[in-house]
Formats: structure tokens, C-alpha cells, sequence
């Protein structure tokens, strides 16, 4: 009988206001526009060092709204991969949904669309998963594919906003930092 595939967990993160800074208008346009947010490439080359699986789903529905060309999107997630990359860091892939809210797509976070992708792709345990995110939808996801929730407070929210949420997440942490230091404790 052939062995069946190990499943683990895997550290899901958002991409604005998690890995880069949250942009002055509403999307980022461009690489010149994306940054880094202080910590974040030290932190992804540490949960790699770690051998932990990294994936990032976003909304992206600024290629919905057409904003935002879906090449343009292409080139900024390929530099984005490529500079963690050089930095020691490893994301294994990136999921984004490009509709808009109102096409109701599942994979439009707060569903979990995107999560079940990836766990049936790297044969991913759910409930051994962390979400990171800076919004509440990211925790109402995380939440609702059975995985360990941090927000972050280096995007959307304030300690204080973030104690009002519908739904709480299992963790606040100022930045990505201080989420994949927590993370790793956890195990």
C-alpha cells in the first residue's frame, strides 16, 4: 500500500499592511511603490530557515475594478518573490483573487477559497495553519478554514479597533514579526 503524504501546517500571510506597507491610495500600482515593511524580509528568511511553508493570499481586486492590469500584478509579485528570495526568505506561492465583492467569488476573502487551493496543492493541514493578516476579513477566514488567527496591527487597525471585532483573532501582534515569533512558540 503506497504511503500517503504527511499533512503540516503552513503560515498563511496577507500581503498589504503584512509583508509591505499598506499604500497612500488604494492599491499598489506598482514596484516603486511597494514597500517593504521594517523586519518583514528577516522575519520571512527566519520561518524559512525554520523549513516553514509560507503562502500568501490577497485580495486584489484592483484587476477587477481595472485599476490595476493583471501583468502589472504579475510583475510586482514577481519582484516581491525574488527579492525575499535573495534575502534568505522563501514564499512558496501566492494566491490572489482579483474580483471584485460584489461577483461574491469564494475565493474572495472572507472565504476560504483561496486556503482550500493551497492545502489540497501542498497537501496542507488546516487546522495545523496560522492566517496573519491586518484586516478583519483575513481573521473571519482563518477563523473559518479552522486555523490559529494573528492580526497585526501594522496595516488597517489599533489595539483598540482590533478588541472590537466581530470575530477575534487568537493573537494581536504589533507587526509580522512579533505574529511569526508567536507562531513559532506555538509548536
Amino acid at each position: 500500500m503506497p504511503e500517503r503524504k504527511r499533512k503540516r501546517g503552513a503560515i498563511f500571510l496577507d500581503r498589504d499592511g503584512v509583508i509591505n506597507a499598506c499604500p497612500t491610495h488604494r492599491y499598489v500600482m506598482s514596484w516603486k511603490e511597494f514597500r517593504f515593511l521594517p523586519g518583514a524580509l528577516r522575519t520571512l528568511r527566519a520561518l524559512a530557515e525554520r523549513q516553514k511553508i509560507v503562502i500568501v493570499v490577497s485580495n486584489q481586486s484592483g484587476v477587477g475594478r481595472g485599476i490595476l492590469k493583471k501583468s502589472e500584478l504579475h510583475l510586482i509579485t514577481q519582484q516581491m518573490m525574488r527579492t525575499v528570495r535573495q534575502a534568505g526568505g522563501e514564499i512558496r506561492r501566492v494566491y490572489y483573487c482579483t474580483h471584485r465583492s460584489e461577483e461574491r467569488c469564494p475565493c474572495r476573502k472572507p472565504g476560504i477559497g483561496m486556503l482550500q487551493k493551497a492545502a489540497r496543492r501542498f497537501s496542507i493541514d488546516l487546522a495545523q495553519s496560522f492566517v496573519v493578516g491586518d484586516h478583519e476579513s483575513d481573521i473571519l477566514m482563518g477563523r473559518s478554514a479552522g486555523c490559529q488567527t494573528v492580526l497585526v496591527l501594522s496595516g488597517k487597525h489599533t489595539r483598540k479597533s482590533a478588541r472590537e471585532l466581530t470575530v477575534p483573532p487568537n493573537r494581536i501582534a504589533r507587526d509580522l514579526s512579533e505574529a511569526a515569533r508567536w507562531i513559532l512558540r506555538q509548536e
